[in-house]
Formats: structure tokens, sequence, C-alpha cells
């Protein structure tokens, strides 16, 4: 390790990402605490005392836990990039005499398996124990175990390819691998969405035609005034691992399809799932969908083009105890020192989602033409699922995706109240 401009950056930008992350948290459980035993009027008809307590209890919990997670990851990531273990690996006789590629390969490995061992008592106790503890975990040991060894080795795989081509790119086109990595890359994800319905989905649950048959006419008749074609309408064992409610669309092309969870339909009413649906199908007709997978693209592009810029700077290497330039080392060391400049970015993403949830929410009282049922399904949903009804405002504003389900309701239920108003869209 080397102290320079380089490492003082990286240090300091890294204490302000936990600084900001900690200050957020401690603000958002203590404005719960402050004002979670207050039920919000909109949803006083849905949510009473008991379950409130739950749905404070829940995100303290789940809140403590991904602290302690969040700072035992902080602190490896320290002594992965400040320790000098990361060189003294790389130099190790196994790795050093092998191919480069399969060095990298194996190097990555290594760290990966490490993270999992690290991770995987967390995962067993927010399942096992939180998760549990609130009425929500149904998954077995056994179950549980067989789906690690499954998403290790799926995940392993298609890794593995990727980060082979991306190293065999660099050592054999120096110049130009970034932008053919780039490529790579781009088509990898694609191919992964159109046959993630059909091949790696049904490795983990059980997927059936919906046999309701007034349902299945209603979700066809929506999708008809909607002008939208897709490949099949499915029921998803959700229920064998966890009691959260959820709908989803997925794939493209021909995989393209519908997924509602099993807890959904047995828990929703068929104009509470409808809704559900028009607002999922607002984020297509919409264009959400493509603008994300543009804007990811986008990204990916200024992320490759940057890599190749810090993967050739001798400095990088030498500051953090490298003798040499090896790009494997390189490409695990700039994921770790992007992620707390990641971090401050996470805004941007957050509020243009959030403006894609409301122009969704616009779309679906458009398309059915009442908005009880969606102001129904949202209630219900927060209910199951046992959503914060008291996010702090800052908190919300930095991390969520959706709008906050309060004041989500609040604008929905003025449009129920005044049809005349019109939905931001």
């Amino acid at each position: 390790m080397r102290w320079n401009a380089l490492l003082i950056t990286y240090l300091g930008v890294f204490a302000l990402s936990v600084l900001v992350r900690s200050v957020l948290r401690w603000l958002n459980i203590r404005h719960l605490r402050c004002f979670g035993a207050v039920v919000p009027e909109v949803f006083r008809d849905e949510i009473d005392k008991k379950t409130l307590t739950s749905m404070r209890d829940y995100t303290i919990s789940l809140t403590r836990l991904g602290t302690i997670e969040l700072i035992i990851e902080d602190i490896i990531t320290l002594i992965l990039i400040l320790s000098g273990i990361l060189p003294f690996i790389t130099g190790a006789g196994p790795l050093k005499e092998m191919h480069p590629i399969l060095s990298g390969i194996l190097f990555f490995f290594i760290f990966s398996i490490g993270f999992e061992i690290i991770e995987t008592p967390f995962t067993l106790y927010r399942t096992f124990v939180i998760e549990r503890r609130f009425g929500f975990s149904t998954i077995t040991l056994l179950l549980w175990f067989k789906d690690l060894v499954k998403s290790l080795m799926l995940s392993g795989i298609l890794m593995g390819i990727l980060l082979a081509v991306i190293l065999a790119l660099i050592y054999s086109i120096p110049a130009f691998w970034w932008l053919l990595a780039w490529g790579a890359f781009v088509a990898f994800q694609l191919i992964l969405t159109w046959i993630y319905p059909v091949v790696i989905a049904p490795m983990f649950n059980k997927f059936d035609l919906i046999e309701d048959e007034g349902l299945k006419n209603r979700i066809h008749s929506l999708m008809d005034r909607a002008g939208f074609r897709f490949g099949g309408l499915y029921k998803m064992d959700a229920s064998a691992r966890s009691r959260h409610t959820n709908a989803y669309f997925t794939g493209i092309g021909k995989t393209k399809r519908i997924v509602l969870f099993d807890t959904l339909i047995s828990t929703h009413t068929a104009d509470e799932i409808i809704a559900v649906l028009a607002h999922e199908l607002g984020h297509l007709k919409k264009g959400h969908v493509k603008k994300q997978l543009l804007g990811s693209i986008l990204l990916s592009f200024i992320g490759f083009c940057l890599t190749s810029v810090f993967l050739a700077w001798p400095l990088l290497y030498k500051t953090f105890g490298f003798t040499e330039i090896i790009p494997y080392a390189g490409l695990f060391l700039l994921a770790l020192i992007a992620k707390p400049f990641g971090f401050f970015l996470m805004p941007i993403g957050a509020m243009i989602s959030r403006r894609f949830e409301r122009q969704a929410d616009a779309y679906a009282y458009n398309l059915t033409g009442t908005i009880k049922p969606l102001i129904h399904a949202l209630k219900r949903l927060a209910r199951d699922n046992l959503a914060n009804l008291h996010p702090h405002p800052i908190y919300a504003w930095f991390y969520y995706s959706h709008p906050p389900l309060v004041q989500r309701v609040e604008t929905l239920e003025k449009v129920s109240r005044n049809p005349s108003q019109q939905l931001v869209s």
C-alpha cells in the first residue's frame, strides 16, 4: 500500500459513504420509533395497531441485521484493499504459473466463495429467524440449501463464461478490448433476459398455467385493450418459500410472460390483481423497461470505458501493493473501489424510478377506468408484506424506488374523490 492522492480520495469517499449510510439508517429508525405507533389516516380501514406494531418491528429487525452485515462487509473490503492480501494471492505459486485467464477465474472464484461464506449466516438468520418470526418464511432448510447450491453453480458457470470472454479480450486485443467486452456484456444481458423465464426460473420454482377461467379471461381482456401480446400466464409456487406477495412481467420476444405469485392469487381479489397487472403493464407501455435497458447499456458503456483507462494505469496497482499490472486483479480491485462512488448515484436512479411508478399508476387508472382497486391492492400489499408506512423523507428520497406508500395512496385517493383530477403522467 502506498499513500498518495488516489488512496486518500478513495478512503475519503469510502468514509463519507459509510457516514451518510449510517446517518440515513439512524434517521429512518428514529423516525419510525417516533411515528410508528400512529396509523396513517388513509390506512385506517386496512391496518390496526397490532399490524402496525409488526410493521415497525419488522423494519427495525431487518435494519439492525442489515447494518451489522454492512459493517462486516466494510471491514472485509478495507482488509482486502489495504492489507496486501490481493497482491499476495496473485503472487502465489498456483495462480502465477497458470494461464492468466484461468488465474483470473480462480481468483474471482476464491473471493466469491469467501463472500458467500461470510454472507450465509446473515441470510440464514434473516430467512429462518426474522422472516419466520413475522410469519413470512415457509422454506425448509433442505430446500434453502438446494437453492443455494443451484444458485452458486449457475452463477459460477455464467460469470465464469463472461469473465473468461472479458479476460480473453483484454489479453488478445489490449487497445480495444473494452468496446468488444461491452458488446459481449450487453449480448449476455439480453440472452439472460430471454432465457430466464424458460430456463433459469423453472430451476427454482414451479410454474403452472392459471386455471381460474374468470381471472384468466379478465387478464386477457386487459391485455387486449392495451394491445399487449405475451407468451403465457403463469402461477408461481412462491408459497413454498415465503408468504410475500408479488406479480411481474418477464422475458422478451417469444419468452414474454406474466407471472403471479400463488400467494397473491389467494389473498387478493380479481379486481386488485387486475389493478396490479395494469400498473405493471404501464411500465411496458410507457417505455420504462426500454428506457431502463438503454440506461443500463449506456452506463455499462461508460463503465467499460473507464475500466479500460484505470486497468492500464500503473499507479492503481502500486497504490494497493502490486508490483506489476495484473488485469484480473485490477478488475476485482476496481469493483471494490467503485462501490462507495456508486453509492452517491443511488438517489438519481431512485428519483427516476419513482417518476416511472407514478406514470404507471396513471396508466393503470386510464386503462381500467377506476382507481379504487389499485388503492385496495396497495393497502393490502402493504399489510401483507409489513411495509414501512413511516419512512424518513430523506431516507425515502435517497433509497426508495417507489413513492412512500402513504403519499402514494393519498394521491390516488384524491383522484378517487375527484375523478376530474389527473395523475402525473
